[in-house]
This record gives C-alpha cells, sequence and structure tokens, in this order.
C-alpha cells in the first residue's frame, strides 16, 4: 500500500520560513537564480541557522516520540539543488523531515492539496494568498521576527488572534464600516450566536486533536489574542465553546498593543490579519501575518488602484 498521511497533523512550510537563508535570498529575488544555486550548492556542508518558525516545527515534530503524529513538509521555490541544503540542514538539528517538494521559481501552493496540509507558511507573499483562497490555513512569516523563546521546551505555544483569523471577518465588516460602538452593540446582541469560521479553525482543531492524541510528555497551549473587549468578549467565548475547542488563554486587550503581552506568552508562533499588529508582535515573538478578511481585501484594491 501507498503511504499515507491521514490523522497525522501536516505543516507545510517553505525553507525561508524554516531556516535563515536571507543572505542566500538577496541573490534570489535579484533574478539570478544559477548565482542562487550556486551559493548555495557551496555551502551544502554549511548548516543553515534556525529561522523564524524553526523552533514551532522542532517542537511539533518531537510529538512524534511514539506515535507518527505530525509531518512536516519543505514546501519550497527553491530548485532541487538548493533543496539538498535545507535537507541537510533539517538532519544537522535532527529534525525528522524527509518530504519536500522544490519547484524552482513557480509557485509550490497547488500541492497543498493532494498534502492536505492543515498549515502553510512561507515568505511569499502572494503563495499564502493562493493557500488561503484554496482554503489552507496560511500566513507570510515575518523573517525578522524575535525568535522563540527556549523557556517551554515540552510545551508547544500558539497565539491565535480572532475575527479573521479563527473566526470569519462577519464583526470585522460592522467595526470597518461603522466604528467601535456599532461592532459593540452587533456583537452584545448576537452574543449568543456562534460566529462563522475564520480560515484558522481547521488548524485549531488539528492542534485540539494533537493535544488529545499526546501521550508522550510534550504538551500544548494555545492563547486567543484579540482587540475585543467586553461586551464584545462574550460571542468568542461562546463561538469556541460551541466548537467544543477549549483555548488556554484569552486575552481581550481593547485595542492595546498586542506585542508586549506576547512577549509574556511566549509563543512558538502568532497568527494576526493585521499588519500593524504583527509588527508589534514580531520586536518580541515570531509572528504571521493571515492576508484574510476586509482589512486585507481593501489593501489588495487599494494596490490595484493606478
Amino acid at each position: 500500500m501507498p503511504a499515507s498521511l491521514d490523522g497525522r497533523l501536516v505543516v507545510a512550510i517553505s525553507s525561508r520560513a524554516l531556516f535563515d537563508f536571507e543572505e542566500e535570498n538577496l541573490l534570489f529575488e535579484a533574478g539570478d537564480d544559477r548565482a542562487y544555486m550556486r551559493l548555495q550548492l557551496e555551502r551544502l556542508d554549511r548548516p543553515a541557522l534556525p529561522g523564524v518558525a524553526f523552533s514551532l516545527v522542532n517542537k511539533l515534530l518531537a510529538f512524534n516520540a511514539q506515535a507518527p503524529l505530525v509531518e512536516v513538509v519543505i514546501l519550497s521555490r527553491n530548485d532541487p539543488v538548493s533543496g539538498m541544503r535545507v535537507f541537510r540542514s533539517a538532519q544537522h538539528y535532527g529534525l525528522p523531515v524527509e518530504r519536500g517538494v522544490f519547484t524552482r521559481g513557480t509557485s509550490p501552493w497547488r500541492y497543498l492539496k493532494p498534502l492536505k496540509a492543515h498549515l502553510f507558511l512561507s515568505a511569499n507573499e502572494a503563495d499564502v494568498r493562493s493557500a488561503l483562497a484554496a482554503g489552507v490555513p496560511a500566513a507570510r512569516v515575518y523573517p525578522q521576527s524575535a525568535r522563540a523563546s527556549d523557556a517551554h521546551p515540552r510545551q508547544v505555544r500558539i497565539a491565535f488572534d480572532g475575527d479573521a483569523v479563527l473566526f470569519s471577518d462577519e464583526a470585522e465588516q460592522v467595526f470597518q464600516q461603522s466604528g467601535l460602538q456599532a461592532f459593540q452593540l452587533h456583537e452584545r446582541d448576537q452574543a449568543g450566536t456562534p460566529l462563522a469560521p475564520g480560515p484558522f479553525k481547521p488548524l485549531l482543531q488539528a492542534l485540539h486533536r494533537l493535544q488529545q492524541l499526546s501521550r508522550d510528555g510534550m504538551g500544548l497551549r494555545t492563547a486567543l489574542v484579540t482587540a475585543r473587549s467586553a461586551p464584545a468578549h462574550e460571542r468568542a467565548i461562546r463561538t469556541l465553546m460551541n466548537w467544543q475547542i477549549d483555548v488556554d488563554e484569552a486575552m481581550f486587550l481593547g485595542g492595546l498593543s498586542k506585542g508586549e503581552f506576547l512577549r509574556e506568552f511566549e509563543p512558538d508562533f502568532f497568527f494576526d490579519d493585521q499588519t500593524g499588529h504583527i509588527e508589534s508582535a514580531a520586536l518580541h515573538v515570531p509572528a504571521g501575518h493571515v492576508a484574510a478578511g476586509i482589512a486585507n481585501r481593501r489593501g489588495a484594491e487599494a494596490a490595484l488602484v493606478p
């Protein structure tokens, strides 16, 4: 029988999200792929430094000590030759990464479907948007983000924004169109009505299953970090209750900057749809932008206006 990834949490990740290839990427972005390939080949025996998502991947793979619960697949615009360095770097750090797709400059997002990926992390915004449009939870990593704390070696910590990430952007649309007071009134009136799922609900569900299956001492801690405040907090909590999914911490910050709160939570990764929140967070923790919801649609439309 062919191999199968059924039953596993599948994370697809670009080489630049897993390792620090920023110096090499300057050649790639300049369009000189031959020079890029030569440089990677010259550095074949030099392990790349850990990248922004390294801690998340390293800890998730630790769930496999007794059973194959997590699969990490490299999904990269790199060429196959440069891919050798990616695999050697993974081997150097003891990461059991065996599968990879290398597309030499073309978008690899279409391979997410046969992988049945629960998450795609990449530094390429176009690839991330394509993945989100295809229904795959995806985020554009900020390579210059602070690296994760090493204070919790046996616990994966992940923080999520709410609206347009875990939840739909229904409430965010009210806020964008009518302001904060209308948003608060709308959410108070709809407190008993669960929000529709956002793009990252499937990942939260998969993490919930992983947490239940783990028997090897690895732990998982999640946090909802949102600009909501009372009374809008209740609908968010009731939505999670309706999904039968618990989060360990919830921060209703009422518009306060999220960065310093995330610094104290010490996540291995934080997901948010607002670039301002990501820029604040990236000073303290690994962070990724989820290009979903009305704020990002407006941004994309504005970019098309001559």
